[in-house]
């Protein structure tokens, strides 16, 4: 029972590590030359970030770190 256990850990411990390692959905670095930028900002609570929405050719969100790209 005691390996099941420590199996059940690691399985959480290397989630818990991938989910801060990974990028969310939608979320970049920097915004691609074809993006269109956006007037909507938010605070990701989850991070603390104030993030500016981007919006690709086919009409999909994405989300960059406010002030970490030049304006265009």
């Amino acid at each position: 029972m005691g390996v099941v256990w420590i199996i059940i850990v690691v399985v959480l411990v290397v989630c818990f590590v991938l989910s801060i390692a990974l990028r969310r959905h939608g979320e970049s670095e920097k915004p691609k030359a074809d993006w269109r930028r956006t007037e909507e900002l938010f605070n990701d609570p989850s991070t603390n970030r104030v993030m500016r929405v981007w919006l690709d050719a086919s009409g999909e969100r994405h989300y960059v770190p406010e002030g970490t790209h030049r304006s265009t």
